[in-house]
């Protein structure tokens, strides 16, 4: 009999061990204490210096410390993820959302850079992955400032879609009698044919050079047009409707757009 105690004693105790390290990863994660802010904090500086790293990636390709780095990068990123894991309440729910997903495939061009270094640019899509965690976000909602989300969400976009362009052109097109000796290249063609200025001293060769160009055009001006009306149109206000709940409407807005209702948004400065 006591025995079989000690045993179920034991068997749980095993099995708060993994608890309790959910538990405590949860509040790190999630949190709202300093302990936890720090941690944020701290996996965000962390991540940013990763993100910086790929950009640069294709300058630093012979350095020799390279792939020292790029493997330090990976345990950091596996580490990362595998404690994400472990923090989420569903982790087979978790696995299937596309940032988990794009950040597994980033992981995979670390541990193999030189076969997997042509899909390398691919890297910097973990910008986007970053945004989609409440750790970036949190510091303005704390500051009042929740309603520049949408403006800075289009600034990241516009960035990744500029470096991811500029990575793929740079693989596909260098040295091919397109004009593009080097990363800059790739990138001053981006931006040129993004902001449809087309000096025409870079041209992609091919027809699939030119399909490449109006695609790089057509999604290019569409984020630029999109950050425009959110920088220069009237920031909306934050305040729940009494009737639908809806929480945004226009600053001067007498009526719910969603349900008509009488709305009594109180000025900047009241109470």
């Amino acid at each position: 009999m006591a025995t079989t105690e000690r045993r179920t004693q034991s068997n749980q105790s095993r099995g708060a061990g993994p608890h309790r390290l959910r538990s405590r990863l949860r509040l790190l994660y999630h949190g709202q204490s300093t302990k936890a802010l720090r941690f944020q904090a701290t996996i965000l500086v962390v991540d940013l210096a990763i993100i910086a790293f790929f950009i640069a990636t294709p300058l630093l390709r012979e350095s020799e410390t390279f792939l020292w780095i790029d493997y330090s990068i990976a345990a950091l990123l596996a580490l990362d993820l595998l404690a994400r894991g472990l923090a989420s309440n569903q982790p087979t729910r978790w696995l299937r959302q596309l940032p988990v997903i794009i950040d597994i495939f980033i992981l995979v061009t670390l541990l193999a850079p030189t076969w997997l270094f042509n899909l390398g640019f691919l890297r910097i899509l973990r910008l986007w992955t970053l945004t989609r965690t409440s750790m970036v976000w949190r510091p303005l909602e704390k500051r009042g400032l929740s309603e520049y989300r949408e403006t800075v969400q289009a600034v990241i976009n516009l960035l990744v879609f500029i470096f991811v362009v500029t990575g793929f052109v740079y693989t596909a097109f260098a040295n091919r009698q397109s004009g593009i000796a080097g990363y800059v290249d790739a990138l001053y063609f981006t931006v040129t044919t993004m902001t449809t200025t087309g000096f025409g001293d870079i041209v992609l060769p091919g027809t699939f050079g030119k399909l490449t160009s109006i695609i790089v055009m057509i999604i290019g001006i569409s984020l630029f047009v999109r950050l425009a009306q959110l920088v220069f149109r009237p920031a909306k206000v934050n305040f729940p409707c009494p009737q639908c709940g809806l929480h945004r409407h226009e600053p001067d807005a007498v009526h719910c757009k969603a349900c008509g209702h009488l709305l009594n948004i109180p000025d900047e400065g009241e109470g």
